[in-house]
């Protein structure tokens, strides 16, 4: 049968039962367990972390089972989680110190800003760096105030998970995204086109990236060369003034 805690036991509270060198082995453990998180999160990508950088989601995940712990838990020593602290803010500051003077650490820890939209179309290869689907993408702009894709020039997810977004000057055509497809699925112009003569101006877009193509060429059975896509949709031609920044 466990033994009664006693309270304010000054022993119990700051050293436990451990040999001293057991803190060194802490400090130790610390290191490996910040650097193997910082590893994973960074395997998980900018869109995991949100707005937060790779490191400082690192350090709230740390500090955080740190600081809680001691709080309630009498066999953790108050020293040991105050030793695990101290080691988890010192390599955060030393990480800040490297992504601050080092621009190859910061893209090594941080990562690199992703290019997922290029002159009105979308990116298979941005897509496959960041795991992400169209659809996802599509989401993302529309959070931007995109409504149609063609008039996006560049878009670049950022390490940080945030979406920068630059627009052409003046509209053109692209593929509609307002509304989502999802929430209305018959909307005008979602329909496939299989008939070159009905394309609008004698052309089409790809349904999954928005690339425009000749409609004589892409219809009715023809892949999209940039993402493989099969379905082709008339391009939507905003109105001056549809597209703000």
């Amino acid at each position: 049968m466990d033994q009664p805690v006693t309270p304010f036991d000054l022993q119990r509270m700051f050293l436990g039962e451990q040999p001293l060198l057991f803190y060194a082995e802490i400090l130790v453990r610390t290191l490996i367990i910040y650097a193997y998180t910082l590893v994973m999160i960074r395997w998980i990508g900018g869109r995991g972390v949100a707005q937060l950088s790779m490191v400082e989601f690192v350090l709230v995940i740390a500090l955080g089972s740190a600081v809680g712990d001691a709080m309630f838990y009498p066999d953790v020593p108050l020293l040991a989680a105050m030793l695990v602290i101290t080691g988890v803010i010192g390599m955060n500051k030393v990480l800040d110190l490297l992504i601050l003077r080092s621009d190859s650490a910061k893209h090594m820890i941080d990562g690199r800003a992703v290019a997922l939209v290029h002159d009105g179309r979308l990116l298979p290869e941005g897509m496959d760096a960041c795991d992400m689907g169209s659809a996802e993408i599509k989401a993302l702009l529309r959070q931007n105030g995109v409504r149609n894709l063609g008039a996006v020039e560049h878009a670049y997810l950022e390490s940080s998970g945030g979406l920068s977004v630059f627009r052409f000057p003046s509209p053109r055509p692209g593929l509609s995204l307002v509304p989502p497809h999802s929430v209305v699925p018959d909307q005008p112009g979602a329909a496939p086109l299989t008939d070159p003569a009905l394309a609008p101006g004698g052309l089409t877009c790809c349904a999954r990236c928005g690339a425009i193509e000749a409609a004589h060429v892409a219809l009715p059975d023809g892949r999209c060369g940039h993402c493989g896509g099969k379905v082709w949709v008339a391009p939507e031609t905003p109105m001056a003034g549809t597209e703000r920044s």
